[in-house]
């Protein structure tokens, strides 16, 4: 019987897989069990989990140094964690100042920044962390980044839109990555695009790399553009938004639940209480437009950014 492996099961399996210590392995591990759907084809993937979930617990118990966390080691939070990547003086920290209420130190010196800075970015009902990373560089890169960046649930490459030796930079980058054995930015951030020539510039980038990545134009300086980089980071994650109602009233739009892409109803259902997955019957779809009257859809149907549920059990 196959196992019929949910998204959320996936999710915390891909967790556990970018785990650093005992306590994350440990949360990952308990919401697989937790995800893992209930039947025959499933006993003995139960069991393993069981065990390792006793044997991981016993380690997160035991104290001292060598169970330290590293000193590089970001915990994740918010909807997910997205690490800036970049030459030197290619803005990251700029923008995280300009996005969050982390206040990394910003000079026109190169590697100002030495290590990781996290921030809470606003998209708006979601908070997503950014993390500043040192620069790429060939000069000199920390050895410690590509552990930071497997960490990580996903990254955007910074570079600075009017400086020509950015592109030198990009190519270290892509090797350095490649040679990691980590996966690429999926955004390119082309800052100071309110500069002199700036528009110009950034369209001979996209010429160059539109093919690889999805370019966005910002200013950390100004604000062009950076409501445009939230969005983008959040389709970077592949995120969705879903919201619950009670019959007879309205949703709650202030706190939705999130979930990967390609969830179903039956994902959502679980998040509210494992309760209303085991026992649901079925779902009423309505969407934010306004439509008055619920579409009926299986637990099975996958669900929509903003999409609003009433389950029904």
């Amino acid at each position: 019987m196959p196992a019929n492996l949910t998204p959320e099961y996936l999710a915390a399996e891909e967790d556990y897989r970018r785990a650093q210590d005992p306590a994350e392995k440990l949360a990952a591990l308990e919401k697989m069990l937790a995800a893992l759907p209930k039947h025959k084809g499933t006993e003995k993937m139960q069991a393993d989990l069981r065990r390792r979930l006793s044997r991981t617990r016993k380690e997160s118990q035991k104290k001292g140094p060598g169970h330290a966390a590293p000193f590089y080691y970001v915990p994740r939070e918010g909807a997910g964690q997205v690490v800036l990547l970049g030459p030197a003086n290619s803005g990251k920290s700029s923008l995280l100042r300009a996005l969050t209420h982390a206040r990394p130190e910003v000079a026109d010196y190169p590697f100002t920044t030495r290590l990781p800075t996290p921030g809470m970015m606003s998209f708006e009902n979601v908070q997503i962390q950014l993390v500043d990373l040192p620069p790429l560089a060939a000069d000199f890169t920390e050895p410690w980044l590509p552990q930071v960046i497997r960490n990580a649930s996903a990254s955007a490459l910074v570079v600075n839109v009017n400086d020509p030796d950015d592109l030198e930079e990009i190519e270290f980058i892509e090797k350095s990555l490649q040679d990691w054995r980590v996966p690429p930015p999926g955004l390119m951030v082309a800052n100071q695009i309110d500069r002199p020539e700036g528009t110009a510039n950034f369209a001979a980038l996209a010429d160059l790399y539109r093919d690889r990545y999805r370019l966005v134009a910002v200013s950390a300086a100004s604000g062009e553009g950076l409501p445009g980089f939230a969005r983008a980071v959040f389709e970077l994650l592949g995120l969705v938004r879903v919201y619950t109602k009670v019959p007879g009233k309205t949703a709650d739009l202030t706190a939705p639940y999130v979930l990967k892409r390609g969830a179903t109803v039956e994902d959502a259902a679980r998040h509210v209480h494992k309760d209303f997955a085991e026992h649901l019957k079925f779902a009423r779809l309505f969407h934010r437009s306004g439509e008055h009257d619920g579409l009926m859809v299986d637990r099975h149907d996958v669900v929509h950014d903003e999409d609003v549920l009433e389950f029904h059990v």
